[in-house]
Parts: C-alpha cells; structure tokens; sequence
C-alpha cells in the first residue's frame, strides 16, 4: 500500500468501533486517523468528495450475512475496492463502573450487534435493547452523559477508551463470529503486488441460462467464485444485478474472463482487484484478528 505520513479514514461509527479497529489493522505501521461518520452513505460521500484518502465499510457478517444496503452503495458510488480486512468480533456489555447486571434496565447498540447477542437479550428480558447508530458510540454516549442503568453492546476497546466497566464479556451468539471489511478508494490503484482477489457486478439477460453462461466462463478460466449476492436494480422491479467474489491461483488472468463476459451480460464493472485476507483463526480461548497480512494476537 502507499505510505503516507497520515492517513484519514471514513468510517461508520466512533473511534474504538469494529470500523476503527479494523482501518487500524488494515493500514498497520501507518498512523491512521479518522472520520467518523453516521452512515455508510456518509462513508461514501466523504470518499467520493475527497475528504478521506480511503474508507472501510462492512460488507458481511459470518452470523448476520450480507449488508445489502452497502451493496446498493457500491452500484451507486463510482468507488473502489483495494482490499478486504476480515475482524473476529467479539461483543461484550458494558457501564458505568460500579453496576451490577441487576441494575441494568435498558441496552444501547447498533441494530446488528443487538442481532449478534439476542440470546444474551433473551436471558435478561428485564433489559430493553434500544437501536443505535454505533457499538463504540453507544459506548461513548454512556461516558459523557453519565448514563446510569444503561449498558452497551461494544467492543473491548470502547471500554477502555470510554471508561466503562464489561459487566458481561463475550455475550455474542456465534464466538466464530467474523465481519469483512472492504477497503474503498477513489482512484482505484492496486495497493498490492501479484493481486488474487476481485469483486465485480454485473447485469444478465433475464432469460433462461443467463446465469449459468456467466458461470460458465469462470469455470473456463479456473476462476473460483467464492460468494454471489443478487441485489435489486432501482427503477427495474424484480430484477438484479449480481455481486460476485473471485479468486484465482498463480498464471490465471481475470482479463480473459472479463472479455468472455461482454458476450453474455448487459453491463459489468469490476469493482476492485485486490489482495485476499486471511480468515484463519484459532477457535480456542485466545483472542485473535486476522488481517490481509497475516495474523495478529491481541
């Protein structure tokens, strides 16, 4: 990637959020700071208007799946992908210190994260889960306005930084619980060398085998298709462009296969050439975060 003495990052969420973790992981060794924004759109706009040198935006969860919406964002916004970061999360319940569970009447935290932890929220019925814009900025808001009785769905780091106490760790569902992050730029510059990942969208002929012909060429150029996601196209009912998530070995060459394309689809872009992440991690008690570079044990 280039080194820059600074970086400046969209996020969506506070500082200490997933978001803010995850830039930090990606863009390790450079000093990273960031903008905090409220909405994925917010991201985008920041990036697309040049505010920000990149973006990190969530694009799917190992327990909750896709975030369609963002998905929208990236039909719509003339943005690209020059990598991937993938974070093992892990949720816990925090307050102000001092509290017990018992003193707990009500729950703030981003809507997917109160998702991630419904079976902890099942358990304590006395508890009201309340949506908010951000885990970390849940977390915040508690802190500064000194919210008594009221607890946050966050991540470790929003617990130290804000001054909370964790009253439950580890309240997630799913402990292999895992988010993937898109690194967005502008310009499109690929960051790595030997590049084996790319995310395109495209649109089929809505007839019969369509679909199947634009597999096809995959399949003739060795190229592994790890995730296909339909997403509606405005002003179309009933029809969408498809998402998809390439991968490929030494000697393959996504040009061929792009070219083949053009004979069996309305339109394509290629969102982003990138580098793949690691997604391996330990399933023991120790806590760990995969990045596109390797492993790192927090």
């Amino acid at each position: 990637m280039p080194m820059i003495n600074k970086l400046n990052i969209a996020i969506q969420g506070a500082a200490a959020s997933f978001h803010h973790q995850a830039a930090e992981l990606y863009f390790d060794g450079q000093t990273v700071g960031i903008t905090e924004c409220r909405s994925f759109e917010q991201v985008c706009d920041a990036l697309d208007q040049g505010k920000v040198d990149y973006a990190m935006m969530a694009i799917e969860n190992t327990f909750t799946g896709s975030l369609l919406p963002n998905y929208g964002l990236l039909q719509t916004y003339p943005l690209h992908i020059i990598g991937e970061q993938y974070l093992h999360i892990e949720q816990h319940l925090m307050a102000i210190p001092g509290q017990k569970l018992k003193d707990i009447k009500y729950i703030h935290s981003h809507p997917i994260a109160l998702n991630q932890c419904n079976v902890f929220l099942e358990a304590h019925p006395q508890m009201v889960a309340i949506e908010k814009y951000d885990t970390a900025g849940s977390a915040r808001e508690i802190d500064e306005d000194r919210l008594m009785g009221v607890a946050a769905i966050a991540g470790i780091q929003a617990a130290e930084l804000y001054h909370l106490e964790v009253l439950a760790h580890n309240i997630e569902n799913l402990k292999e619980n895992q988010t993937r992050f898109l690194v967005l730029s502008r310009d499109g510059k690929e960051t790595e060398d030997d590049p084996n990942k790319a995310s395109v969208c495209l649109e089929t002929a809505h007839k019969v085998g369509s679909l199947m012909e634009v597999l096809q060429v995959f399949y003739q150029n060795k190229i592994n298709i790890t995730k296909i996601q339909s997403v509606p196209i405005p002003g179309k009912p009933y029809q969408y462009q498809f998402h998809l998530d390439l991968e490929w070995g030494k000697g393959n060459s996504l040009d061929a296969a792009m070219l083949a394309l053009d004979e069996c689809t309305f339109s394509r872009r290629v969102l982003g050439v990138y580098k793949k992440g690691l997604k391996d991690y330990d399933n023991t008690n120790s806590q760990q975060t995969t990045t596109g570079r390797g492993v790192l044990l927090l």
